[in-house]
C-alpha cells in the first residue's frame, strides 16, 4: 500500500510518498518512495501582508497540480494533505484552499496547534525509545513552535507558541512571547525533572549536519549548536550560503531556529538534543495509515 502526505507549512510545502507492507512474520516494513519539498514561503505573504498573496496562491496550484501528477506516477492509493501555521493566520486562507481544490482536485485541511503537536507527538512516540523518562518534543517552524512534553510514552502537555523563524526574521515575535515560552518551559522543568529534548524540522536537521555531532545516537550538545550558532550569524547571507552549502531558504532563518532551541534547551536545564530525523510529513502520513489500514493490513 502507497501513502502520501502533503505538508503546506510556513516555510516549504512537502510530499511524501511511503510504501507500507506487512512482512509474514507480521512485521512492518515501510519505506519511502519519494520526498520533494518547495520553498514556497508562504509566511513572507501571511506575516507582513495578513494573507496569501495571488502570486503566491498561483505557485500553490501549480505545485499542488504536479504533487497530484507525482502522487499517480507512483500509485499512491490514498493522502492526507495538510496545511499549518501560515494558512491558519491568513485571513484568505479558507477562500485560497476552496480555489484550490477546485483547481487542482486536491483537498487540503487546516490544521490548529494542537493538532499539529497531537500529531507530532505521536509519531515520536512509536518511533523513538521514548517509553521510560519525561521528554520535550519541540518541533520549530517557519510560523510555530509546537511543544509536547511525554512521561514515560505518554502525552502530558502540549502547546502552540506564535513562535516561527520567519515571524522572528519579521520582527512579529514580541520579547513578551519569548519570556511567556521561557518561563512556561522552565515551570515543565521543575514538575518533570531530568527532561531530554527531541527536536524536528529542517533547522535542526541542518544544525546536525553541520556539528560534530553522534551519528550513532542522533544527539547534538547544545554547545555545538552554539557554536555553528555563532559563526553563521557572524557571515552575511550569501556567506553562509557559499561557505556552508545552505540553500536560499534555509541561509535566514537556522538563525532564529537556533535561538529557539537555544532557549528551550536553557529554560529545561538539557545540554543536548536529540534529532531523529521525523518530520510532519512523517506524521501526517503515518497517522493516516495506524488510523485508515493498519488493521486491515494485518
Amino acid at each position: 500500500m502507497r501513502l502520501a502526505a502533503i505538508d503546506i507549512g510556513s516555510n516549504g510545502a512537502r510530499l511524501l510518498i511511503k510504501n507500507f507492507r506487512t512482512a509474514q512474520d507480521g512485521s512492518q516494513q515501510i519505506s519511502r518512495v519519494m520526498y520533494m519539498r518547495v520553498p514556497l514561503r508562504l509566511g513572507s505573504d501571511v506575516f507582513t501582508l495578513g494573507k496569501i498573496s495571488k502570486e503566491r496562491a498561483v505557485m500553490m496550484k501549480h505545485m499542488l497540480k504536479a504533487f497530484r501528477q507525482l502522487m499517480k506516477l507512483n500509485q499512491v492509493d490514498d493522502y492526507r494533505a495538510c496545511a499549518t501555521s501560515a494558512m491558519r493566520d491568513a485571513e484568505n486562507g479558507k477562500k485560497v484552499l476552496k480555489k484550490l481544490h477546485e483547481d487542482t482536485g486536491i483537498g487540503l485541511e487546516i490544521i490548529n496547534g494542537r493538532e499539529e503537536a497531537r500529531l507530532l507527538c505521536n509519531n515520536i512516540v512509536e518511533n523513538i525509545e521514548s517509553a521510560k523518562g519525561n521528554y520535550a518534543y519541540i518541533d520549530v517552524g517557519g510560523g510555530s513552535t509546537e511543544i509536547s512534553l511525554l512521561h514515560d510514552g505518554v502525552l502530558t502537555h502540549s502547546h502552540s507558541y506564535n513562535i516561527g523563524t520567519l515571524r522572528m526574521l519579521g520582527g512579529m515575535v514580541s520579547k513578551d512571547a519569548m519570556r511567556q515560552m521561557r518561563d512556561d518551559l522552565s515551570r515543565f522543568a521543575k514538575d518533570m525533572p531530568g527532561m531530554r529534548i527531541i527536536g524536528s524540522g529542517g533547522n535542526i536537521n541542518k544544525l546536525f549536519k553541520l556539528c560534530n555531532s553522534d551519528k550513532t545516537t542522533r544527539t547534538v550538545p547544545v554547545s555545538e549548536i552554539k557554536a555553528v550558532y555563532d559563526k553563521l550569524k557572524a557571515l552575511s547571507f550569501d556567506e553562509r550560503i557559499e561557505q556552508y552549502g545552505l540553500k536560499a531558504d534555509r541561509a535566514d532563518v537556522i538563525i532564529p531556529a537556533s535561538e529557539i532551541f537555544m532557549l528551550a534547551a536553557e529554560a529545561l536545564g538539557c545540554d543536548s538534543i536529540q534529532v531523529p530525523n521525523i518530520s510532519l510529513a512523517d506524521s501526517i502520513i503515518d497517522g493516516l495509515y495506524r488510523t485508515k489500514y493498519a488493521a486491515a493490513d494485518v
